[in-house]
């Protein structure tokens, strides 16, 4: 079927089948990371948005980046077959408006640009790089129902394949929460993964991965005066990723991972500590068996228990909520919102 290409910032992806004035606005919005691949189509409600269908996929993209600094031949092809995927059910759902976002991986790549110009010619979709800013500032966004103003500040962050977000949060009553400081670190799963290993980590290598993250987070820490504001109960802490949603998911003794139980949970940080560290001395196959990890993932869940385990030391709140949900949430808030005001502006003209 014939189309119109894909174009940066939302804007419109047209299908020559779409016909009916009466045809709900669908959005789309795709967020490729370092590990995943991972897309959402909604449509519009009262609340922001309703969820109509999804995607996600483990395509380590980023696999031997930090080594060869480019993207590997196959991790290239896996990740333009999820994408295949992803343009079908773009095309199927007849889209108003989608955008697409890669993160650390093409970021760092020496070839990061081809791969992004050889993504489009084969599957129309066109793919932009964001800055970590314009990540933080998404990840807030669509983080931010999960967000309470009770607390004067939060503390967001998102343990990537490739890097490490940590976004200080200002909050305010009645108005969006104001991002006013980020620490983006050059490491995640899969690049700490890749060169410390896969299987169980001892207490010597932990200490050596904390002290490592630790470097970089006292920095942060000072410059914000953070530390203090968790001490005297002013901060949320709030994470978003694979990492914080595995957690959840034990837990809650999921037998398969369920999006609508894990979002929103809180954990005491007791608890955070207990089960990181228990899958962080598991080696691979006793963390493959656990039903709601499985092989897929097995292999990167103790070193994000690590990174986590360093951040809740250094801020050591009492209790952590899981957000599944950031950079897709925003995409989709930011296109909804900048149609409505269009719409709004050209009905009071």
């Amino acid at each position: 079927m014939a189309m119109r290409k894909t174009a940066r910032n939302g804007k419109h992806w047209v299908s020559k089948r779409r016909t009916t004035a009466a045809s709900r606005d669908v959005y789309a919005a795709l967020d490729l990371g370092t590990n995943n691949c991972r897309m959402l189509l909604a449509v519009p409600n009262a609340d922001g948005f309703r969820v109509i269908d999804s995607f996600s996929r483990i395509v380590r993209l980023g696999e031997g980046l930090a080594t060869t600094g480019s993207l590997c031949d196959d991790a290239i092809e896996r990740t333009i077959d999820a994408l295949k995927v992803c343009a079908g059910k773009a095309r199927d759902h007849q889209v108003k408006r989608i955008r697409n976002v890669a993160t650390e991986a093409c970021r760092r790549a020496g070839n990061g640009d081809h791969f992004l110009s050889r993504v489009e010619s084969e599957t129309g979709l066109s793919v932009s790089a964001i800055t970590c800013n314009e990540e933080a500032a998404l990840t807030v966004a669509g983080c931010m129902p999960l967000l309470d103003s009770s607390h004067p500040y939060a503390l967001i962050f998102d343990i990537g394949g490739g890097s490490t977000e940590i976004m200080w949060v200002k909050q305010h009553q009645g108005r969006p929460a104001e991002l006013i400081a980020l620490l983006s670190m050059p490491f995640g799963v899969v690049t700490l993964a890749e060169e410390y290993g896969f299987g169980a980590i001892d207490n010597a290598l932990r200490t050596t991965i904390t002290n490592r993250i630790d470097a970089h987070l006292v920095v942060f820490d000072d410059a914000n005066a953070i530390a203090p504001a968790v001490a005297d109960g002013q901060v949320q802490m709030l994470g978003t990723s694979g990492t914080v949603t595995t957690l959840g998911a034990i837990e809650l003794a999921l037998p398969r991972y369920q999006r609508s139980k894990v979002d929103g949970l809180y954990l005491d940080l007791d608890k955070v500590n207990s089960i990181g560290g228990q899958l962080i001395g598991m080696d691979l196959d006793e963390r493959a068996r656990i039903p709601c990890i499985g092989r897929g993932r097995a292999d990167l869940v103790a070193i994000g228990c690590t990174i986590l385990e360093a951040i809740c030391r250094r801020w050591p709140a009492t209790r952590l909520r899981i957000a599944d949900r950031g950079i897709r949430e925003g995409l989709l808030m930011a296109m909804i919102a900048a149609d409505r005001t269009a719409q709004a502006a050209t009905a009071s003209s």
